[in-house]
């Protein structure tokens, strides 16, 4: 038993198993896929920046292509549903199923 006084609650990690796997990791797993996608989209849209300001003697497309990789990066994202909200409805005490409620009963 815990020494906080609180009672486990049941989840992935928990003896029983009974957690739902898709769950478990989802806000992590989404969060480094973000911070990928935008700092990636930064390195690679500023390395395209700097090869054309030496190229064409200019001194603000690297700046320039930061900027469009970062909104790039989040667009991306954004596209692939990670920037939305994973996590269970804490009201209803349980997890949501796809098509719940849209048939008929």
């Amino acid at each position: 038993m815990p020494t906080t006084g609180q009672e486990p609650t049941e989840g992935p990690d928990t003896p029983s198993g009974s957690g739902d796997a898709r769950y478990s990791n989802g806000g992590y797993n989404a969060g480094m896929a973000v911070f990928s996608y935008i700092i990636g989209g930064i390195l690679v849209w500023s390395l395209i920046g700097w090869w054309l300001d030496n190229l064409l003697d200019t001194r603000w497309l690297v700046l320039a292509g930061a900027f469009l990789g970062a909104a790039g990066g989040f667009y991306l994202s954004h596209m692939h549903n990670l920037t939305r909200d994973h996590t269970p409805n804490p009201q209803s005490g349980s997890r949501p199923t796809p098509g719940a409620g849209t048939g008929p009963e």
